[in-house]
């Protein structure tokens, strides 16, 4: 027997498999990780890709907004951030000269302790920070509309200052191809009707995980956050970019800076690198954790392992997903679609009609019921976790395997994904 042991929210779950009935553990490929944060950090944005240096455009005085993520999504912005604001400083711009915006796209407000927690305590006494609420329309500056008709509505915030900084990490999305770069700008700082119109592509099937070129979501929010930039340069300010890519463990793999669409693409190109793992065959049961906390918050969140999940799993197999879930769905809207209408079929044929986002989640996570069956090992109320079409919801590894078992018979093989959020299993052709 082998021993395991999966994050599990903020701790673990262990539990023991016959090893050989183990096809593979899924793990990101090797890479060692940076020692030297500040020094990385500073290394990257004095070397920018695509575009001058700070240096060169930055001047005393200017003023300067970073765009920075919500707790949903790890960026360790605490590490980077004083080091990007003191950078600023040595340019010769104040601390009351900066701010900084989250990009929550349409999810909740931050409260004050978690914005400080998130670029660290001092850079949040040193500098302003509002959150990008998707539901106030005043908020939101017009851009025009992209020729898949998307209005381009983007917070007033970030469209005044002299340089405009995007950060955060970059992991595989699940639709729109790749997370980080634009996305900092549409979704992140975009209005709930730019939202809602760019996400309704997603239910085209050329939208998908690690797809750039034909995936519609991608090319909408290329061409919608290049309307807002071009506006940008024509009144004199700078869009920059600082992207890293972290591995299971949160620890800082490499950094990208520079321009938003070129060192977004180098960026991208190192995740095929350390996020994609090939695989022989595919299992009949996978157990998969989604990395714990934040990345199992709730079923928003958690739904985006279940994506990587079936890639390992057999069609009709079975799929163990540890996932706390300590605020539960993450979604009212998600939580009714998935009660009232019943069934994946019923969920994609009222999305198609009438896009609203929150139901587009209920959308993502059922459509993949037909794939594979999904047994939670999770805090998720049970009766809920039923209304969402997943089989069952339990509290222990051992009770989900034995129920995995009766789903697939036999003498089962198994997959194990610790990072399933993060490592995305490619089958070998």
């Amino acid at each position: 027997m082998k021993k395991f042991t999966l994050p599990y929210g903020r701790g673990t779950k262990t539990f023991e498999l016959d090893e050989s009935k183990i096809l593979q553990e899924i793990n990101m490929p090797s890479a060692t990780p940076l020692t030297d944060i500040a020094g990385s950090v500073l290394d990257a944005v004095r070397h920018p890709i695509g575009c001058p240096t700070l240096d060169e455009t930055v001047k005393p005085g200017d003023t300067v907004t970073f765009i920075c993520n919500d707790p949903t999504r790890v960026a360790n912005s605490f590490d980077f951030m004083p080091v990007l604001v003191n950078e600023f400083n040595r340019l010769g711009v104040p601390d009351e000269n900066m701010q900084i915006v989250f990009s929550l796209g349409s999810h909740r407000l931050m409260t004050e302790e978690e914005m400080r927690e998130g670029v660290g305590e001092e850079v949040g006494r040193r500098l302003k920070m509002y959150n990008s609420d998707c539901n106030v329309n005043g908020d939101f500056e017009y851009f025009g509309a992209t020729s898949r008709h998307t209005p381009v509505l983007i917070n007033k915030r970030i469209c005044h200052s002299n340089h405009i900084v995007l950060t955060g990490t970059i992991v595989y999305h699940y639709f729109s191809g790749y997370g980080g770069g634009r996305k900092a700008v549409l979704p992140g700082c975009a209005a709930m009707e730019t939202i809602r119109s760019n996400h309704s592509h997603m239910m085209d099937p050329r939208a998908g995980l690690g797809a750039t070129d034909g995936n519609p979501v991608y090319e909408d929010q290329m061409e919608g956050v290049a309307l807002w930039a071009d506006a940008m340069k024509e009144r004199g300010s700078h869009v920059f970019l600082f992207n890293a890519i972290l591995d299971a463990q949160h620890r800082f793999l490499k950094m990208f800076a520079g321009n938003y669409i070129d060192a977004h693409k180098e960026a991208c190109r190192f995740v095929d690198e350390v996020y994609g793992v090939p695989i022989e065959r595919q299992a009949d049961i996978t157990i998969v954790s989604c990395g714990g906390y934040p990345k199992d918050i709730n079923v928003y969140q958690m739904q985006k392992t279940m994506d990587n999940a079936v890639l390992a799993t057999r069609q009709d197999g079975a799929v163990i997903l540890l996932a706390e879930c300590e605020e539960g769905s993450g979604s009212k809207v998600l939580e009714e679609t998935c009660r009232r209408l019943g069934s994946a079929d019923a969920i994609e044929n009222e999305l198609e009609k009438n896009f609203v986002i929150g139901a587009n989640k209920a959308y993502a996570v059922t459509r993949l019921t037909k794939k594979a069956r999904f047994i939670l090992v999770t805090g998720l109320d049970k009766k809920m976790a039923k209304e969402m079409l997943f089989t069952d919801a339990v509290d222990t590894v051992e009770e989900a395997i034995a129920e995995a078992k009766k789903i697939v018979g036999g003498d089962p093989t198994y997959i194990v994904m610790p990072a399933g959020s993060l490592t995305v299993p490619r089958l070998k052709k």
